[in-house]
């Protein structure tokens, strides 16, 4: 082999190893505070691959992991209609955003994952204590159910609008983790069967999917272990950090 099949098949094991750790660190954040895994995992796997592998190989660990969260706690959710908007929102969304993922340039694309990371992280900075009340959340859940869908889509964080919209209504955390899961649920199962037809799912890219649902299946439970011994304010500081740092080298890279 030469050198410089050496070092290609070298950086390719990196990439992997990353993409691993990456994708068990979202699993951590989910076990610890009941969402947030494509946060960390998305914007990783972009700055190592490419955007549309990152959304792709997301859908099914982000679907199947909200499954049993969404049944267990069922009971906790918000009421239906509120349900129907935010979650039929979410699907309208993704489609015009995965439809945009497949014609949109790489650099575009990269610039968006990184906007709306940095939005996330100016969200929770600069409104910590902001709250909704239930009348508007109410008129607002569609709105906010087609950004969430769109973003999800389109750089497969949805969180700028949808966890940022939940928190301020300042819910209880069951039923925050019931609205989520079935937002996320309804939002990632129309964007697999957007993403097959668009031509950016394949049998591969699931069987890589799987492989990274089990990552996060087996790295939730030291989530919920160190949810319950370490400050939520100290984890959520540490979590910005990184997507601070990662969002910082998307925007490099995509305007270099």
């Amino acid at each position: 082999m030469t050198m410089s099949l050496q070092h290609a098949k070298m950086g390719y094991d990196v990439s992997i190893l990353l993409a691993i750790l990456a994708i068990a660190l979202g699993g951590v954040m989910k076990g610890a505070i009941g969402a947030g895994m494509p946060i960390i995992a998305a914007p990783a796997l972009t700055m190592l691959f490419n955007v549309q592998t990152a959304v792709a190989v997301l859908v099914v660990p982000n679907l199947l992991s909200n499954v049993w969260q969404a049944w267990h706690f069922r009971a906790q959710a918000m009421p239906m209609r509120f349900l129907v908007l935010f979650a039929g929102g979410g699907m309208l969304g993704v489609i015009v955003g995965t439809y945009l993922l497949s014609i949109l340039p790489q650099a575009i694309l990269q610039l968006l994952v990184a906007i709306a990371v940095l939005a996330y992280i100016a969200l929770r900075l600069a409104r910590p204590n902001w709250a909704l009340h239930s009348p508007l959340a109410q008129r607002l859940s569609g709105p906010a159910g087609v950004m969430g869908g769109f973003l999800q889509g389109a750089t497969g964080i949805s969180a700028p609008a949808s966890i940022t919209f939940l928190n301020a209504m300042k819910l209880p955390r069951e039923t925050f983790i019931a609205t989520i899961s079935i937002f996320f649920v309804a939002m990632s199962a129309t964007q697999l069967v957007s993403l097959w037809q668009v031509g950016l799912m394949s049998l591969d890219t699931l069987t890589w999917g799987f492989a990274a649902l089990a990552l996060v299946f087996l790295s939730m439970p030291l989530g919920n272990w160190l949810g319950r011994r370490a400050s939520q304010r100290v984890f959520d500081r540490i979590m910005l950090i990184i997507l601070a740092a990662i969002a910082g080298k998307i925007l490099f890279e995509a305007l270099i």
